[in-house]
């Protein structure tokens, strides 16, 4: 969701060199964008003397201006160890005396969608922004391309309305529990020509083989078998995406395919689908939102309690409301 920010730091300095950092399970998501001159892969875990090596390293070039979209300890003191001419970030609880410029991330009423967020500090360089663009992920190459459509032909779905199916989003506040969704996937197995793809990361593997006993026959998984790239590209061809706030929720916000998001602690105003044709399923609750840490009433009731008809119903909609061809691309 940086990226919209990132076109625009491009349009308004044609002539400026832009680095990005990012973490290695992200890079194939950031590489090849036309918008960036330069990507610093680090990974997730570093010792010490590795991320104060990689730091001295960057302060070399000598930067400008540094613009701290994420806002997490590691990358605010590698904010203020680049010794950068103009620090920007967000007013951080004991940490935003590392930056020059310091802005909220919401306002005094209300909630800023997180591109805005990002987008706030490329105007606190002067810069106007008159729309908003749109996300950007670079498309997959003709090796993953291969991969999906061999996929697609192999599973016969060429004529299918293929549904992409999040099955887990990383922690418990974010899982809607393997029952709901094998309940949800036996719904979407009554419709003509709707197929399920199960999609998720290497250790969602275990969820994925539950549901795959328990759900219908005919139900697909490439849980733990796609890179980033190849995901948005299964995404691309699909008619529907379905699953929780998260990361290839925002990966199929990159593309035309119409989204079905079901959010928990996190509000849609500060995380929907960028510039997509989306539909919400939530519960109003008060503890709504929540920091993550712990459950107020240990059952996470805010996602747990959304029902599968509810989202079922919600798929339905987008379904017939797409005029999009089983066998057409998103552009």
């Amino acid at each position: 969701m940086t990226t919209p920010a990132l076109r625009v730091l491009r349009k308004s300095f044609p002539d400026a060199h832009l680095s990005y950092v990012v973490e290695q399970p992200y890079q194939n998501l950031v590489e090849g964008n036309p918008d960036l001159d330069q990507v610093y892969v680090v990974p997730k875990k570093q010792k010490t003397k590795d991320f104060l090596q990689f730091c001295r390293d960057l302060r070399k070039n000598k930067y400008d201006v540094v613009l701290d979209f994420h806002g997490g300890p590691r990358a605010s003191w590698m904010t203020f160890l680049t010794k950068a001419r103009l620090k920007i970030g967000y007013k951080i609880k004991y940490r935003h005396f590392i930056y020059d410029i310091s802005l909220p991330r919401s306002p005094k009423n209300g909630y800023y969608h997180s591109v805005e967020n990002h987008l706030n500090l490329v105007k606190a360089l002067g810069v106007s922004v008159a729309t908003a663009p749109d996300l950007f992920l670079p498309s997959a190459n003709e090796a993953e391309i291969s991969k999906i459509s061999k996929f697609i032909d192999d599973q016969g779905l060429a004529d299918s309305r293929r549904v992409i199916l999040h099955i887990v989003a990383g922690n418990q506040f974010r899982n809607w529990g393997e029952d709901n969704i094998i309940k949800l996937t036996t719904l979407l197995s009554r419709l003509p020509t709707v197929k399920t793809i199960l999609i998720g990361a290497e250790e969602d593997k275990g969820a994925a083989k539950t549901i795959l006993e328990r759900g219908p026959s005919g139900l697909l998984s490439l849980v733990g078998q796609l890179n980033l790239r190849e995901l948005r590209e299964l995404i691309l061809k699909a008619s529907l995406f379905v699953g929780p706030d998260s990361g290839p929720m925002h990966i199929a916000a990159s593309t035309s395919t119409p989204i079905i998001a079901y959010f928990g602690p996190n509000l849609p105003a500060y995380n929907s689908p960028w510039k997509s044709e989306f539909l919400v399923v939530e519960k109003k609750l008060d503890c709504r939102p929540c920091p993550q840490r712990h459950c107020l009433y240990k059952d996470f009731r805010c996602l747990r309690t959304i029902s599968p008809e509810e989202v079922f119903q919600a798929c339905c909609t987008l379904l017939e409301k797409s005029s999009k061809k089983p066998e057409q691309e998103n552009a």
